[in-house]
């Protein structure tokens, strides 16, 4: 498709989406699109949590934090992406490529652990009302949002000194839009029976662990919620973690399709997954803001307030 070889520069040349060339400029429409509402919508969503003192509490906090992860995992790979759809093939540089890995996969591994941070804020909201402001006191929700996000940094960074290590004399052509773990080490002559053990296993076991205490969490809520002796008591209580169960369906579910296909799914089209892993780090990002805007009232009603105009007297 390109007549494109290694060189001696030792820069990595980003295809994009193999078998889809003629169609890029296309795909770049909807991808910009997307990217977009994600940046705004995530930006709003912050401006509002940053003014609006009735919206300074532990779940908007843990939203907050949601928001900026989001926007950190498409902004390393949309603009990359967008690029290459618009301008060809590109070059990127092996200290580029590691960085670009590694803010993916730290958003990613990241922003798992603030979902479960929020299902269990949600949680104690719903199981425990009367402790909740003494449970997640101000000190408690800093140590943690430091806790899962010092563990993310300390599970990702391992994976670029796996990647440091490896020679790289073949080719340094990646069908991709961007730089991912795997797709990397796969491209080295050496052995990387480690990079695939530990690129695969640890990050999925901690996910794997933090979908667990998830469940467990609305379990445990979804009990609460019923034995609750009013109707309107529950309707809001489900009504609260609606919102909460639609991103970690959106969130999880083009994730593990995405990581277990690139691991055992050889009979998937490298087309289609390259496809659907370029749709998981854009669309989640920008259907967040807009599932909590319509979900969660509190921030409704501050957005209608935001754009509202008001009459001049």
């Amino acid at each position: 498709m390109y007549n494109l070889s290694s060189d001696d520069t030792g820069d990595f040349t980003l295809l994009g989406i193999p078998g889809l060339e003629q169609y890029h400029i296309w795909i770049s429409f909807p991808f910009c699109l997307i990217y977009l509402v994600a940046i705004v919508g995530n930006s709003i969503l912050l401006y509002l949590i940053a003014v609006e003192h009735s919206l300074h509490a532990p779940m908007f906090f843990f939203l907050s934090m949601l928001a900026v992860t989001d926007l950190i995992l498409s902004t390393t790979c949309v603009p990359q992406s967008l690029t290459i759809f618009w301008l060809g093939p590109q070059k990127i540089s092996f200290p580029g490529c590691l960085a670009q890995l590694f803010f993916l996969h730290c958003s990613f591994v990241l922003d798992s652990a603030i979902l479960m941070a929020m299902a269990f804020d949600r949680y104690v909201a719903i199981c425990s009302p009367l402790r909740y402001t003494t449970i997640l006191t101000p000190r408690t929700i800093i140590k943690i949002a430091g806790g899962i996000s010092f563990q993310s940094f300390c599970i990702i960074l391992p994976v670029v000194f796996l990647l440091t290590r490896l020679p790289f004399c073949r080719t340094r052509i990646i069908p991709h839009t961007y730089c991912e773990h795997i797709g990397v080490a796969r491209l080295a002559c050496a052995d990387i029976s480690i990079n695939i053990w530990y690129g695969f296993c640890v990050p999925i076991m901690t996910v794997i662990s933090d979908v667990i205490l998830i469940a467990v969490s609305y379990s445990l809520i979804l009990c609460a919620v019923f034995r609750l002796p009013s109707r309107d008591a529950r309707h809001k209580a489900l009504s609260m973690c609606g919102s909460h169960v639609c991103v970690i369906l959106m969130f999880y579910t083009p994730a593990f399709f995405s990581i277990l296909a690139h691991r055992f799914g050889h009979n998937v089209p490298l087309t289609f997954h390259i496809l659907f892993a370029n749709l998981y780090v854009v669309i989640p990002p920008a259907l967040n803001p807009i599932v909590y805007g319509v979900k969660t009232k509190q921030i409704q009603d501050k957005v209608i307030v935001l754009f509202s105009t008001k009459p001049t007297e």
